[in-house]
């Protein structure tokens, strides 16, 4: 089963994500949200100062991302709420923008269609955050630290966790 993401903020760590999912066969990214227009999308994505050029091919058409022969669609909305992720099938949403990082705020992505929202950055309220082994699927302990201490790409080795699973119930 292939697990579609949706990616909201795709700086820094919106674009590692973005990479680490291409080289899953089991995760599809099938839209971006960011202010940033696709042209200016695609250039950052191949030429990344840190990680180097992109494996593989990269283009806009008609305002979508094309990586790989794969139509992303691409949105330049400020409220998550009027995303529409349902409209492509999005599962998880990884919110990269560092600024949805409460529950209330996340919410906003169940509310547009999103079935989970997995935080990239350290939740700014209650919302549990939980901090894994890289090579493991058992939990090792509930945390409330301001960093975590995995690499940003690690939240695709359990992208099944998330923090927010519905409007009414967390994990």
């Amino acid at each position: 089963m292939t697990i579609k993401v949706g990616i909201n903020g795709f700086g820094r760590i919106g674009r590692i994500v973005f990479r680490a999912a291409q080289k899953r066969s089991d995760i599809e990214i099938v839209a971006i949200n960011d202010l940033l227009d696709a042209d200016y999308m695609a250039y950052m994505l191949k030429y990344d100062s840190t990680h180097g050029r992109f494996d593989g091919t990269v283009e806009v058409k008609d305002g979508h991302l094309i990586v790989n022969g794969k139509k992303i669609r691409v949105t330049a909305e400020r409220d998550p709420a009027n995303l529409k992720w349902d409209e492509v099938g999005v599962d998880v949403v990884a919110e990269a923008t560092g600024l949805f990082l409460t529950d209330e705020t996340a919410r906003k992505h169940i509310t547009a269609g999103a079935k989970k929202v997995v935080m990239t950055g350290p939740s700014k309220d209650n919302t549990p955050m939980f901090v894994k082994a890289l090579t493991s699927t058992n939990m090792l302990a509930r945390t409330s630290f301001p960093t975590l201490p995995a690499p940003p790409t690690a939240w695709l080795r359990w992208l099944k966790l998330s923090t927010i699973t519905s409007a009414s119930s967390k994990v």
